[in-house]
């Protein structure tokens, strides 16, 4: 009993399954609310800081400087000043990703945010790359 080996090798890749689609880790949370009268409501801000793994407080901070508006912590929500978009919300969201989670060599979310001095240092536990902040909150 010979077997050809080029059909072997055929036959095995016959019986792989069919490729899957590679989802990422971590995923930037979408943000969910609605706006009440001149007010935008984020009800799901508290989640987004844990699955962000950062104070709400500079979450907080950064969202009031770039939106331009005051806001408040209200229990698990965020009470924005002003009625905003949510498409706007989610690329500023977005944009405080990648300048305070992201790690910027191998651009994994697991890093954490110190102070040396007065710069905030920006230190990934993943591959051990420290870089500074530039952004100002």
């Amino acid at each position: 009993m010979k077997l050809d080996y080029s059909k072997l090798i055929e036959d095995a890749y016959k019986s792989l399954p069919e490729k899957s689609e590679q989802t990422d880790r971590f995923e930037i949370p979408k943000v969910k609310g609605h706006i009440q009268g001149n007010k935008t409501i984020i009800s799901n801000f508290m989640a987004i800081s844990d699955v962000l793994r950062r104070e709400p407080g500079h979450l907080l901070k950064f969202f009031q400087r770039e939106l331009a508006t005051p806001a408040l912590i209200d229990g698990p929500r965020l009470v924005l000043g002003r009625k905003l978009s949510a498409s706007l919300i989610n690329t500023k969201l977005q944009q405080y990703t990648e300048t305070f989670v992201l790690c910027s060599e191998c651009k994994k979310p697991d890093t954490q945010l110190t102070k040396e001095d007065r710069i905030s240092i920006l230190k990934c536990t993943a591959c051990g790359a420290k870089h500074p902040i530039r952004a100002k909150i």
